[in-house]
């Protein structure tokens, strides 16, 4: 079963047991691939895509969060902190940073990069060979220390 098809299922279920803020979270979610699906036409969406606009959902839930507990606003930022927990259920596992380490090393052996200009290069790569399993904001940092040293 497809990402897009388990979004379903569980927004049918979510339906089923009357759960109002799983359902809205996930309605949302299933709104923001709908939109990504439209964009994309003619081609058709994959999972990787899906993860993508996760991704992009969850980063703007950890901002949110951030903002309203500056704010004092604990109601809305336990919300959010609820949406995120559904967003990140349909993310891959995250690999630890010694793996991001590794993989970094193989990549910048591979390429032979050896200077902070080839760093996109090597972001792009490790990106590639996680394929949405990494943090983003992690690879930079180790690329950036590996290439830094």
């Amino acid at each position: 079963m497809g990402l897009k098809e388990k979004i379903l299922e569980d927004m049918k279920a979510a339906m089923k047991s009357q759960e109002a803020d799983r359902l809205s979270a996930i309605r949302f979610l299933q709104s923001a691939v709908k939109n990504r699906e439209i964009e994309l036409r003619p081609n058709a969406i994959d999972d990787q895509e899906i993860i993508g606009v996760i991704k992009k959902l969850a980063k703007q839930r950890k901002d949110s969060i951030e903002q309203f507990e500056k704010a004092g606003r604990t109601d809305l930022a336990d919300k959010e902190k609820f949406e995120l927990t559904v967003l990140e259920g349909y993310l891959p596992s995250q690999m630890s940073s010694e793996q991001v380490t590794k993989i970094v090393e193989e990549v910048i052996a591979a390429l032979g990069a050896n200077s902070m200009k080839q760093m996109g290069a090597v972001i792009k790569e490790v990106q590639a060979r996680t394929s949405g399993s990494a943090d983003n904001k992690l690879i930079s940092e180790v690329v950036k220390a590996r290439l830094q040293g």
